[in-house]
């Protein structure tokens, strides 16, 4: 397979998203935004199928409208003539393939729904952990582009084993706060250093980031854990299972 430079680049970017400790909304928006550059798309939709509740759900989206997403999530996603044959496939499959364009083009589908957001040309992505679908990647392009070619399935394809492993990772439950099940491996490694009493500077240090990320990861933890300062943060890390730092000197 054949990658260009430009591609190259791109797809150090995605990889880089799906190397780090997201939790699993931020992995598919975050991968979403590589996407559209790899694959010079101009629309990316992401949802989890609820085979339970038999729908699509815990939508994630760029370049669309809440509005239209809304209709979808409500009415089109139960008269969707593509998702599911897209689904069944299992790997990278550019809409065409599965329906001609012009008989997609004639359905209340298109007219109503993708047509509103300027989606004209579709790839999908579905990706299953055995039986459990992790989410998908719905990247479009608008009618001034071209199709999506065999090439473009092959770098999505070329990318599935790692999102599977970052969705896996984004979905392990651990610790026992209501909302901890979200929070990654790197947010506890600040969480510990906040326990420890290191500054922002010195976690930044520590760990081969910026301040402002730590800060950022900061900010996840504050709204994850419900603590609203530095000290109750510091507790909730002393009282997490894997905590296990014991007390330190604390810089709040």
């Amino acid at each position: 397979m054949y990658v260009s430079g430009a591609e190259r680049l791109a797809l150090r970017r995605v990889f880089a998203v799906l190397a780090d400790d997201l939790n699993e909304r931020e992995v598919r928006l975050a991968l979403g935004r590589a996407l559209l550059d790899l694959l010079r798309a101009d629309q990316f939709a992401s949802f989890v199928w609820d085979a339970q509740a038999a729908r699509f759900g815990d939508g994630v989206w760029l370049n669309m409208s809440a509005d239209n997403l809304a209709r979808y999530d409500a009415w089109y996603q139960f008269r969707d003539p593509i998702t599911f044959t897209l689904q069944s496939r299992r790997r990278a499959t550019a809409v065409s393939k599965i329906m001609p364009h012009r008989e997609l083009e004639r359905t209340e589908f298109f007219n109503d729904f993708l047509h509103r957001d300027g989606l004209c040309w579709g790839i999908n992505l579905h990706v299953f952990d055995g039986a459990r679908a992790l989410g998908d990647l719905r990247i479009w392009r608008d009618r001034s582009r071209r199709d999506f070619t065999t090439h473009d399935e092959q770098l999505l394809d070329l990318i599935e084993p790692s999102l599977v492993g970052a969705l896996r990772r984004a979905h392990a439950v651990v610790g026992d706060h209501p909302r901890s099940s979200s929070i990654t491996p790197r947010e506890r490694e600040v969480a510990r250093a906040v326990l420890r009493g290191l500054t922002d500077k010195e976690i930044a240090a520590r760990l081969g980031i910026s301040t402002s990320t730590v800060r950022t990861y900061l900010n996840r933890l504050f709204e994850k854990t419900g603590a609203n300062r530095r000290a109750g943060l510091a507790r909730w890390a002393a009282n997490e299972p894997s905590g296990g730092d014991g007390p330190g000197r604390h810089d709040f």
